[in-house]
């Protein structure tokens, strides 16, 4: 019976933070906006006020309406989670693979076996 307790609250606690993962710029508050890696107090408070005029289309909209939300630091948030109306910044660099392995060389070290 605690063994079924222990995983059903493993599951939980994995699930929830599948579910937090992203934080979109449109729904998010000012806790929620601190949590993403690179958005500190005074930039949530630029979103949060910025937001109160309107929604956030896209990235650029966002960028045109946050002071010193160039394409770098708007990649490096998306990275984090950051989204505007569930989409991730374009051109954002994606996680890098474990091995960078040419596939030729693996090949060749086979073949020589």
């Amino acid at each position: 019976m605690i063994k079924k307790l222990m995983l059903a609250f493993a599951a939980l606690a994995m699930s929830s933070g599948i579910a937090f993962a992203q934080v979109d710029v449109n729904k998010a508050d000012a806790a929620a906006l601190d949590g993403v890696k690179g958005v500190g107090p005074s930039m949530s408070k630029a979103i949060l006020d910025e937001r109160t005029k309107g929604a956030f289309k896209d990235w650029a909209d966002l960028q045109g309406r946050i002071k010193g939300l160039g394409d770098k630091k708007a990649a490096k948030l998306s990275e984090a989670g950051l989204v505007v109306n569930g989409k991730g910044k374009e051109g954002a660099a994606a996680k890098p693979a474990a091995k960078d392995a040419k596939p030729s060389q693996t090949a060749d070290a086979k073949a020589a076996m």
